[in-house]
């Protein structure tokens, strides 16, 4: 018999070894071998998948057979050069393994890193305090999905459970998971594309309606009609960044409002085509060659070095410019965007974000430093005043630390944990509501 234990490991750089790991056992005997062996929210998988933590970071390791496994390892490789929003792949196992079943059997382990801050769609319903981003996985689905066909990546198995969410300042950004069934292309094909939207909405129809024999699914989630609705909401974003324009000799101004259009929706302008457009000797066709979707990630992290999801950088950016017309004003003089961003960092962003300490917990500064944000012009619209940041950090602390206080009351009653009203009138907080919400991943 072959030598039972691992008999090939590749791990990247920057990364742990796991050679303390049980190898000479399948995933599903791991249970009471391994102290590194943490619980996380996670969705439904086909495959035996756990999660090891070393240190802060954890990882999720996913057991398949040695063909897709390696499959599966450079899809997502493949995807990370492309920047494109899905797990990273760390290192791939092969191992002989030792069970009840099958002695000698080579197996491999597909190791990504846990995405931090993530969502399986399950618990988007499962848990009390999330109900306002369940219909936000239409458009966060729809965008996933155009990104990555810009890229050339066909899924083969878009589904609610291969897919993963993160809070992104009150909207969702997905995030593929599973790269079984996938193929990279330098491009894809009309018909590449329809065969990924309709296994997209049969997928999705099969993983709501299994959700709706556990739970009640709000009205704007039918299970027959929100896999159509994504794809519809999927075609207008197509259709919208790959339209090309007439462009007269003089209208150059109009290059500049298409890349403005593309920069709000998110997107980076990597190239502006130009040809001559038939039949009008006067007029040239524009079209644009999209990058990414990360155009004010990018600029707050150059300006900052924060990293953040886009929508998140969007609101963050908003008030650095706020905070740069008021110098501007203040000073009489044009102030530098990169000054701003330095002043703002020392004057608001850090001592925020270290006042927040004791109630952060698990939420990514970004993510609370937007729900403080988004608290501040709640009350600042109540009071019909500017009400402050300091203010706002103060009255946002409190929520927070009332929810976690009743969280542990209801736990130590045995009772279900309810959402907590804001105030006796309470109104929605858009980016973050002061409740305490899971962290998830998958592989």
């Amino acid at each position: 018999m072959p030598p039972i234990g691992l008999t090939a490991i590749q791990i990247r750089q920057g990364h742990p070894d796991f050679l303390d790991l049980p190898w000479h056992l399948p995933l599903n005997e791991w249970e009471g071998k391994s102290t590194r062996l943490v619980q996380v929210p996670r969705g439904l998988s086909r495959h035996e998948v756990l999660f090891v933590s070393y240190g802060k970071v954890i990882y999720a390791l996913k057991e398949l057979p040695p063909r897709l496994g390696q499959r599966e390892y450079e899809a997502l490789r493949g995807l990370e050069e492309r920047e494109l929003p899905a797990v990273m792949a760390v290192g791939l196992v092969r191992a002989r393994t030792l069970s009840e079943d099958a002695a000698g059997e080579e197996t491999s382990v597909l190791i990504t890193r846990f995405l931090e801050g993530s969502l399986p769609y399950r618990t988007l319903f499962m848990n009390q305090g999330l109900e306002r981003y369940r219909e936000r996985l239409l458009d966060a689905m729809a965008s996933l999905l155009v990104r990555l066909h810009l890229g050339g990546f066909y899924w083969g198995d878009c589904s609610l459970s291969n897919t993963l969410f993160r809070r992104d300042a009150g909207e969702l950004q997905a995030y593929a998971v599973d790269a079984e069934t996938s193929e990279i292309h330098e491009k894809l094909s009309d018909g590449q594309r329809q065969q990924d939207l309709l296994i997209m909405e049969e997928n999705v129809a099969g993983g709501l309606a299994d959700l709706a024999a556990v739970v009640q699914l709000p009205r704007a989630l039918d299970v027959y009609e929100t896999g159509p609705h994504i794809r519809k909401r999927y075609e207008q974003l197509w259709e919208e960044i790959n339209k090309e324009i007439p462009v007269a000799k003089n209208e150059s101004y109009r290059i500049h409002e298409r890349i403005r259009a593309l920069n709000d929706l998110g997107f980076s302008v990597g190239e502006v085509d130009l040809v001559a457009n038939p039949g009008v000797s006067d007029h040239l066709r524009m079209r644009t060659i999209i990058t990414d979707r990360n155009y004010h990630r990018h600029q707050l992290h150059n300006l900052t070095g924060i990293v953040a999801e886009e929508r998140q950088a969007t609101l963050l950016l908003n008030e650095l410019q706020e905070l740069r017309a008021t110098l501007t004003r203040e000073l009489n003089r044009s102030i530098p965007l990169s000054t701003a961003a330095f002043r703002w960092l020392e004057e608001r962003f850090h001592p925020t974000i270290q006042q927040l300490q004791p109630v952060v917990g698990t939420t990514e500064v970004s993510e609370v430093y937007c729900q403080v944000l988004e608290h501040k012009w709640f009350l600042s619209e109540r009071e019909k005043k500017d009400v402050g940041l300091q203010r706002a950090i103060v009255d946002y602390m409190e929520l927070r630390k009332r929810q976690k206080d009743l969280t542990m009351s209801m736990l130590l009653l045995g009772g279900p944990a309810s959402p907590l009203p804001a105030r006796p009138e309470p109104a929605p907080i858009r980016a973050g509501d002061g409740r305490q919400e899971p962290t998830g991943g998958g592989a």
